[in-house]
């Protein structure tokens, strides 16, 4: 009879071990499922499931961005996305890209309060995009405006002429093949490109006269292409304050009544790439990216983008 309560009772310890680390094994499988998916999506886990105040900052060259169009709309269906700040840190890029983040950002402005902090660098379609919000930030020395449109091409034909080399083009009409590598720009196609950056260049004017509050004669006098320190744009009325982040929380709790406790979720800029593919892109992409693929090489159509050169 003892022999037999000695082995239940051992039993008993046994599977009281065997359950102590089943539950440890539970746990540490949660922890780990936890941690890759802040690995895989950092920051929003928890925050998505809280209110807060998104931030998302639009860099460098701006272009066509799926991401960013697909970001702008998921926070503007948040309804844990109290506001937007929009960090903007871009010398601009096409016009297309500063239109469609323009009319993105008025959507989600719709919805809620949208804040805009240029960077260092906020200009052309940069400058486009920060006037979507309701308040634009700069910094004093940020550097912002360059309100103009520009089209560049370039041509080889005297060079290829001192190589030999001879070329051929046939059009269906005298502006089909305007501009051509292979041929110097005619004085129609010219004139008909003239045509079409200044068409759009008075789009770029009259918007910032509608979203700043100008007459379209004072923005005129400031798009000629120039930059502004922050405080010069904010002098000619092209921002509405100095300030940064901070600054913008703060106005949003004044103006808007969202508190400055609330988490800043930061959105990804870009999207995540994972394993070996991503860190392998990443590292080809500081390696070489600059040097073999310029941002700008990659821009088509009319640019509004700050010294390109």
């Amino acid at each position: 009879m003892s022999f037999d309560t000695d082995a239940w009772l051992e039993r008993r310890k046994l599977a009281r071990r065997v359950n102590f680390w089943r539950f440890i094994a539970v746990l540490a499988v949660v922890a780990g499922a936890i941690g890759l998916l802040y690995w895989i999506d950092p920051g929003q886990v928890i925050q998505r499931r809280q209110d807060h105040v998104a931030h998302l900052e639009i860099g460098g060259i701006i272009a066509e961005n799926d991401w960013w169009m697909e970001k702008l709309r998921e926070i503007a269906e948040d309804d844990r996305s109290k506001a937007l700040i929009l960090y903007v840190n871009s010398p601009g890029g096409s016009t297309f890209g500063g239109e469609a983040l323009f009319v993105a950002t008025r959507k989600v402005a719709e919805r809620k309060p949208v804040v805009a902090v240029i960077g260092t660098l906020g200009a052309s379609a940069g400058y486009m995009t920060a006037i979507a919000a309701d308040r634009v930030y700069a910094r004093e020395t940020s550097l912002t405006g360059s309100i103009g449109v520009l089209f560049q091409t370039a041509e080889f034909s005297k060079l290829m002429e001192k190589l030999g080399i001879g070329a051929e083009s046939i059009a269906s009409g005298p502006l089909k093949d305007q501009p051509s590598p292979i041929k110097p720009l005619s004085p129609e196609g010219r004139a008909q490109i003239q045509r079409m950056v200044m068409e759009t260049y008075d789009w770029f004017v009259n918007l910032v006269a509608s979203r700043r509050n100008l007459p379209r004669e004072q923005v005129l006098a400031l798009a000629d292409g120039r930059v502004f320190s922050g405080r010069a744009a904010l002098e000619h009325g092209l921002i509405d304050a100095l300030g940064g982040v901070e600054e913008a929380r703060e106005w949003l709790a004044q103006n808007h009544g969202i508190s400055t406790q609330l988490p800043l979720r930061e959105v990804p800029p870009e999207r995540p790439r994972d394993g070996w593919e991503g860190l392998a892109g990443r590292a080809f992409s500081a390696l070489f990216g600059k040097s073999l693929f310029p941002e700008r090489l990659r821009l088509d159509g009319l640019i509004s983008l700050w010294h390109p050169e």
